[in-house]
């Protein structure tokens, strides 16, 4: 088994499939609570579940890098804020009243900004080929959502929960390139747990004032299997098989992997919604997965050497 692992640890564009997958369940189950679970309580409640899991394995390796930590603390602070407080938040404020169609559309705004800030901040250069990739898998997730019928697209507002999503996901095109920065010497798990306190901490002002605000975190079963599951494998492990992906691949390259949460969006509301799949389904679905293999410019089966990290 550990030789299966590090086998696929060492392909890092069959793992590129994971987080999105992951965090399709996340987008279906952010839909599904947005009507009595409160966005900033549902954020907090997801960190604090990664934490509680992750702190167990790195707490003596966390204590060895405190000076690494200290030194480092402004990145993680900005990592914090972006990936882990800013994103998620916006996120679950925007699904309260916004389609998940919708919000699975403009999350896929995510390529575009990657590129945009990974030029900005002098971390990379973006290939013609990346570009081509980007586009050609963004017309495929137009395609789904329009279904077919691109003058549905006219319905979608710059305001309100679109205009937050948007937000949300500047945020985490941010954080995507902000982990390029990370350095080598200090652990990766080390460096997500941080990012997750730090995190944390951004939200408690906002989750003290929704509380203030009569905000009632729900305790069923549902609602518990759903922050768990959104913790440990939508925070936890799609977090880390992100980071790894953004390692290796460059943020560019991982960040048109986000386009596949709309397909596993798509695929799961056929599973648990019983929605059919039709003709705009299998041509959205075709384009996405085109773009997605052009950008790579691998199969998934294919070894890649690690991108350079840039230490901060």
């Amino acid at each position: 088994m550990s030789a299966l692992l590090k086998g696929l640890w060492a392909r890092p564009l069959l793992l590129l499939w994971l987080p999105p997958l992951f965090w399709a369940g996340n987008l279906v189950l952010g839909r599904a609570l947005g009507p009595s679970f409160p966005p900033v309580s549902l954020a907090v409640g997801r960190w604090l579940v990664a934490l509680a899991c992750l702190a167990p394995f790195i707490g003596r390796q966390a204590w060895r890098e405190r000076a690494l930590l200290r030194q480092h603390l402004a990145l993680i602070v900005a990592c914090g804020a972006f990936g882990i407080a800013g994103y998620n938040a916006l996120g679950y404020l925007a699904l309260q009243t916004t389609p998940a169609a919708s919000v699975a559309f403009l999350n896929s705004t995510l390529p575009l900004m990657v590129p945009l800030a990974a030029v900005a901040l002098g971390v990379e250069r973006v290939s013609g080929r990346t570009l081509a990739g980007i586009a050609l898998s963004f017309a495929g997730v137009i395609w789904i959502v329009s279904r077919g019928d691109l003058q549905q697209l006219s319905g979608l507002r710059a305001d309100g929960g679109e205009f937050l999503v948007l937000i949300a996901v500047a945020n985490y095109a941010i954080y995507s390139v902000l982990l390029r920065r990370k350095p080598v010497s200090l652990s990766p798990l080390v460096f997500l747990a941080a990012t997750m306190a730090a995190g944390l901490l951004v939200l408690a002002p906002f989750w003290a004032f929704e509380l203030v605000q009569g905000a009632r975190i729900p305790t069923d079963a549902g609602s518990v299997a759903a922050v768990l599951y959104i913790g440990v494998f939508a925070s936890l492990f799609a977090f880390i098989l992100w980071g790894h992906c953004v390692a290796t691949l460059g943020p560019s390259v991982t960040g048109v992997s986000f386009h596949l949460v709309a397909l596993f969006t798509a695929l799961l509301a056929v599973a648990v919604l019983g929605e059919p799949v039709r003709g705009f389904h299998l041509v959205g679905m075709a384009l996405i997965l085109a773009g997605f293999f052009l950008a790579t410019g691998k199969w998934p089966g294919a070894r890649l050497r690690p991108a350079r990290q840039s230490g901060a």
